[in-house]
């Protein structure tokens, strides 16, 4: 490839620009306390690992959906007995994660601003519409994105539409998830380029493609320009 040609470069969000798994797992850490007389933390993390799993179709992703998946957990668990004291007080962690501020990943503005003068930088994460337009403005990073595409889920289609969207030339995505930034942007034609998170969501774990042709993997968004400029 030249350097004349224009790429389309798409960053996921969270745990990739933000921090936000561990917001998650603090929240989990008080689930399975408020809940400790009726079971251990690992049987109620299966069981709500399970009900997310579940409730992804009816709630999607981000924060509301956690929120209920608990409270269902919660009343499952404890066989409809579980005091609304306790409901109350997940409600209240729900609030406040929606509230929690963002704290940008090392290189992350670094990163994004370098390569917003040479590609088209698209924003494409999944969540809560609100959470994630409230995190990107408080990022600091809105302005340098051509496009910001909050979707209800990654998928080679989707990668599609959104690459296809800003005109010919190769297309990248970014991201921490290997199921959902990786995988699905290979089989939509594009460049993978995994950025592993010390803390990731069972949900997003899956099997490296370390054999694919269009598969990177780099320990850090600092060293995202040089393979850039390698791959142009």
């Amino acid at each position: 490839m030249t350097a004349q040609t224009r790429w389309t470069i798409g960053f996921d969000a969270d745990d990739t620009l933000w921090h936000n798994e561990r917001t998650f797992r603090i929240t989990q850490e008080r689930f399975a306390e408020l809940l400790a007389d009726y079971h251990a933390p690992d049987h109620l993390h299966q069981h709500l690992l399970a009900a997310e799993r579940r409730n992804l179709g009816h709630y999607g992703f981000g924060v509301k959906g956690f929120v209920l998946s608990m409270i269902e957990t919660a009343i499952e668990v404890t066989e409809a007995k579980v005091p609304a004291s306790v409901i109350a007080e997940l409600i209240a962690a729900g609030q406040e994660m929606l509230s929690h501020p963002i704290e940008l990943l090392p290189n992350a503005k670094e990163a994004v601003t370098a390569l917003a003068d040479r590609a088209r930088i698209v924003l494409i994460t999944k969540g809560d519409l609100l959470d994630q337009e409230r995190k990107l403005a408080q990022s600091g990073l809105g302005d340098l994105f051509e496009g910001v595409e909050i979707v209800s889920d990654k998928t080679a289609p989707v990668y599609s539409r959104i690459f296809g969207q800003f005109g010919p030339g190769p297309a990248m995505m970014v991201g921490n998830s290997l199921k959902s930034d990786v995988l699905p942007a290979l089989e939509a034609g594009g460049w993978g380029v995994h950025v592993p998170h010390e803390l990731t969501w069972e949900y997003e774990r899956a099997e490296a493609p370390t054999q694919h042709p269009r598969f990177r993997s780099i320990p850090n968004l600092g060293d995202l320009l040089q393979l850039y400029d390698e791959l142009v």
